[in-house]
């Protein structure tokens, strides 16, 4: 990557005239993984990963196994063991060399989270990802919760579609927490996370979903990637029954004149499933900080 940020992130903080924050900020985000992440990192029951299927449309999947899953293998390369349940439609890409991805290892219990994006090479026991960019996030909007047992039963794929059922618009309506795929092309990919109380993410129509961009910290990594790439994934955990619900779509982003931002995603494709091996988790303790979230 050429710099910290590329045009479009730079574009978005332009307009929304916090330049010199995120150039503060973005000094956290380097190439090596510290001692701190690493042992973060080993702690974690599951991984979001983003990339790009071999039809080029985005998504974001969800990777668990046993704490240790995850782990660093160098200062700038972590190592995955295992792979995605068959059917995933990020299966292919994350068993092909030179992908591009981007991950997000998110602890609900310390309202921690760390992002890594770089690129992929396959190993006999699941793949690697060589670093570009490695940082970590403020936990606001992070929600608080216990894990409570692993499910030993799964149904793999249970639905595929172009736009949500009414169970799935339940489901989305009801959601405290999703996490977003994105790219800016050659800068690569990023998978970030929202965070907001039930209700935040509007369903417009089965094809078209809305939600408020919070007051964060300033960098506009997922705003910036669709400012030149509208392509985008959501993934969405239903965090009590271990299910997941997978979108395919493009998103732009609406810039009120106050400031504000809102974001708008045309669902293509859909993707639910229900794994074996997935982790549950406690109802949630809600971030304090969306009392006051700046819309």
């Amino acid at each position: 990557m050429g710099g910290t940020y590329h045009r479009g992130s730079l574009a978005v903080q332009e307009r929304l005239g916090v330049r010199g924050s995120a150039e503060h900020v973005g000094r956290s985000i380097g190439t090596g993984i510290r001692e701190v992440a690493a042992a973060f990192l080993e702690l974690q029951p599951h991984l979001v990963v983003a990339a790009a299927d071999d039809a080029g449309r985005m998504w974001a999947s969800l990777l668990t196994g046993a704490p240790g899953f995850v782990r660093a293998t160098g200062p700038d390369r972590i190592a995955v063991a295992g792979g995605l349940p068959a059917g995933d439609p990020l299966t292919g890409a994350l068993g092909t060399d030179g992908t591009r991805v981007g991950t997000l290892a998110l602890d609900p219990r310390t309202r921690r989270r760390m992002r890594l994006n770089g690129t992929l090479a396959v190993t006999p026991r699941g793949f690697a990802v060589t670093a570009e960019q490695v940082f970590s996030n403020c936990p606001k909007y992070l929600q608080k919760r216990q894990p409570l047992e692993v499910a030993a039963q799964g149904a793999g794929i249970v639905r595929r579609g172009e736009a949500l059922d009414p169970d799935q618009v339940r489901a989305v309506r009801s959601a405290d927490t999703f996490f977003v795929a994105t790219t800016a092309r050659a800068d690569g990919v990023d998978a970030g996370h929202r965070g907001g109380l039930p209700g935040f993410v509007e369903v417009l129509s089965p094809h078209e979903l809305a939600w408020p961009d919070y007051a964060g910290n300033a960098m506009f990594l997922t705003l910036g990637n669709l400012e030149v790439d509208p392509r985008a994934g959501l993934l969405f955990p239903d965090w009590e029954s271990g299910a997941v619900l997978q979108l395919s779509g493009r998103a732009r982003t609406e810039f009120g004149d106050d400031g504000s931002r809102r974001t708008r995603f045309r669902v293509e494709s859909v993707v639910e499933g229900v794994h074996p091996g997935r982790l549950l988790w406690s109802t949630p303790e809600y971030s304090p900080h969306l009392g006051s979230t700046t819309r």
